[in-house]
């Protein structure tokens, strides 16, 4: 993978994360809005706590049982605030520089989220075939993203049963309009993993497949991980 997580101790034992990489988050989510023409938009970030002679991460909103901690945005509108201005965009993470990096999906690329152990079945597959592939991503829950052009939200179920599966029987999610990926190397869980880059964006990558390509190979990736 291409992103590390680098935390380290000083002599009081709390780690030292510099702003959660907070350059490192700023300069990427400025690149994503610049050079991919992304909308992006600064979610909530992690807090390091200590209990039990331990240290470990917790999400800023508070809440002891967040089930996204890191990974979620701030406020009931943040639709309305996501920004695909680079000057913005550096602006916003000005303000909140360990804040993650949210990318709305349905706007320039949805994103179908696979289990990581079928994604990476499928990928192997698709790179055997030179399927034309766009970047994908792979979380600290292992599961990997496959960016897409966008419209594959309303399209999936009836690709999916056109590959004889019912799509309530494999794990395959597309994310389209109304929802978002984390993206790298934003830092994301209780033990504060980043989000990586399978694949990452580069300038082959620019023109995103469309879903009707990608499907086969992963809905029968999907289908051997439910069995």
């Amino acid at each position: 993978m291409d992103v590390t997580n680098d935390v380290t101790d000083d002599v009081t034992g709390a780690p030292q994360i510099p702003e959660q990489r907070g350059e490192r988050l700023r300069d990427a989510a400025v690149r994503y809005a610049e050079e991919r023409h992304w909308d992006v938009l600064p979610g909530a970030w992690l807090e390091p706590v200590a209990g039990a002679g331990q240290w470990w991460d917790r999400c800023c909103c508070g809440a002891a049982d967040c089930p996204s901690p890191g990974a979620h945005p701030t406020r009931a509108d943040w639709a309305d605030q996501a920004t695909g201005s680079a000057v913005v965009a550096r602006r916003m993470w000005a303000r909140a520089p360990r804040a993650s990096i949210l990318l709305p999906t349905g706007r320039t690329f949805d994103a179908l989220d696979v289990p990581e152990t079928a994604g990476c079945l499928a990928l192997a597959r698709m790179e055997r075939m030179d399927v034309e592939l766009g970047p994908v991503t792979s979380t600290p829950g292992r599961r990997m993203l496959f960016f897409v052009l966008p419209g594959a939200a309303a399209k999936i179920p009836h690709l999916v049963r056109n590959q004889g599966w019912p799509p309530s029987s494999i794990d395959l999610v597309a994310r389209g309009e109304g929802d978002y990926v984390v993206a790298p190397p934003t830092r994301v869980g209780r033990h504060g993993s980043s989000v990586q880059w399978a694949r990452r964006p580069t300038a082959a990558n620019r023109w995103l497949p469309d879903a009707e390509e990608l499907v086969s190979a992963l809905a029968y990736a999907c289908g051997r991980e439910g069995r």
